[in-house]
């Protein structure tokens, strides 16, 4: 029996990737050995903190996998011995494997902050003990400083002042969520974020966490000078690829994009493949190294590793980047290139803009306007780009965007898409948003 183990997490890169490999090859025995008995679902850790009742309502269940047929493990692996083909975990057990794919994903950067180590600073790790342990330490608490003002700290803001805290969020960049969304539409999530009563401190620089002489958190000094008051700090500044194993196992690894891979996800040995934010990843666009870090393209990359283990099947085809997130009512969405990183690699585009109803007719009870621009490359016309803002219907619409600007299709068959349409539903199918922007590019182009 040939026999597949999957080091990882067990959620968006790791079990999609087991899932797959018993779906393609159903003789196989497939193993997935992860650290904890419970796996949280990464994109949900900030609904902990407000929309959810607790850590336990964010949990992977553990039953998918003997439905799907796949053994679980749940213990560390250490070391893989790439001669032998087995992985040694920390208990003891060596489990041998045919084929093996790496999942171990990424875990927060620890800035180098004066304070970062005081009682009550915070991470968003993907630890179910250590979100527990963070929840509890919110009780009695008022004010929370946020350093990070990328999707995680905008959403854990948003949830954590659904709790009645006083929140403030520290980014370094101009905007919030700017690695995202142009100027415009970071600045409709900050509207909102200050409407909700959440403090903004944009184009600042964190000079220090301070502590209150007892070992806790009271502060945050800015680079300006300003200090902002805080019982609890949470560090959401980025992540960074868990890539030890690898490199211990002697694999090709690139210090900063990951585990390297071919366009079938296999490494350096063509018996190890990895997947998710482990993993080496390249632009959709200009085939570059991207630093795109999402739960979906790490299900993406699992379902072509799975597939390809003993037989090429499934192509990466490169990373398009589609993001959604939403502040109280207001929903944004991206798929692709903005025009800040277009412009940064020298291409040439159109846009084309749109306000539209997402129902019809505009007398409809409890409508809502999508704001909403496509970008095409002038000299293919390809759709390029999309980001839209308005109801929650947007991160659907963004995965539309994904797929059209996957297949590469132009302006004129974007304006030609044949869409169905609901008063109740969508935007009016004679000024459906998406064929209307096209229209608006094609007009500029």
């Amino acid at each position: 029996m040939r026999r597949v183990v999957v080091i990882g997490g067990g959620s968006s890169a790791g079990a999609p990737a087991a899932f797959t490999a018993k779906a393609f090859y159903k003789d196989a025995s497939v193993t997935l050995i992860k650290r904890e008995e419970k796996t949280l679902v990464p994109c949900g850790i900030p609904y902990v903190f407000g929309t959810l009742k607790g850590v336990d309502d964010n949990v992977f269940s553990n039953e998918r996998y003997e439905k799907r047929g796949v053994s679980l493990v749940i213990d560390e692996a250490t070391k893989i011995n790439r001669e032998r083909k087995v992985v040694r975990t920390a208990s003891g057990r060596e489990i041998p494997y045919d084929k093996l794919v790496l999942a171990t994903g990424s875990s927060s950067i620890k800035p180098p902050i004066e304070g970062i180590d005081l009682k009550n600073v915070f991470f968003v790790e993907k630890d179910y003990e250590y979100i527990r342990r963070f929840l509890e330490a919110l009780g009695g608490k008022k004010k929370v400083v946020i350093i990070g003002g990328g999707f995680i700290g905008v959403e854990l803001g948003d949830e954590l002042r659904k709790r009645g805290l006083e929140v403030s969020i520290v980014e370094l960049m101009p905007h919030c969520l700017q690695a995202a969304f142009d100027d415009e539409f970071c600045e409709l999530a900050e509207t909102k974020l200050r409407e909700r009563g959440i403090k903004i401190f944009t184009g600042c620089k964190v000079e220090s966490i301070l502590g209150d002489g007892e070992g806790r958190v009271r502060g945050v000094r800015l680079d300006g000078g300003d200090v902002l008051d805080a019982d609890v700090v949470v560090v959401a500044v980025g992540l960074k690829k868990e890539v030890s194993l690898a490199t211990d196992a002697g694999l090709e690894v690139d210090e900063r994009y990951g585990v390297v891979v071919d366009e079938y996800q296999r490494t350096s040995d063509e018996d190890i493949f990895a997947v998710g934010d482990c993993a080496f990843k390249r632009s959709f666009f200009t085939k570059k190294p991207s630093m795109i870090m999402l739960a979906p393209v790490g299900s993406y990359e699992a379902r072509i590793a799975g597939a390809n283990l003993f037989e090429p099947r499934r192509r990466n085809e490169g990373v398009i980047g589609t993001f959604s997130t939403a502040v109280g009512d207001l929903a944004l969405a991206a798929s692709g290139l903005t025009e800040r990183v277009a412009r940064a690699e020298g291409i040439r585009y159109v846009v084309g803009s749109v306000e539209i109803p997402d129902k019809h007719p505009p007398t409809m009870p409890g409508i809502r306007r999508i704001k909403m621009k496509l970008m095409f490359d002038a000299k293919t016309e390809t759709l390029i780009g999309g980001q839209l803002s308005g109801s929650y219907v947007v991160g659907e619409i963004a995965n539309i965007i994904a797929t059209m600007i996957r297949k590469k299709m132009t302006v004129d068959e974007v304006a030609t898409a044949q869409v169905g349409t609901h008063p109740l539903l969508t935007a009016p199918p004679a000024f459906y948003h998406i064929t209307q922007a096209a229209e608006d590019a094609r007009a500029k182009l």
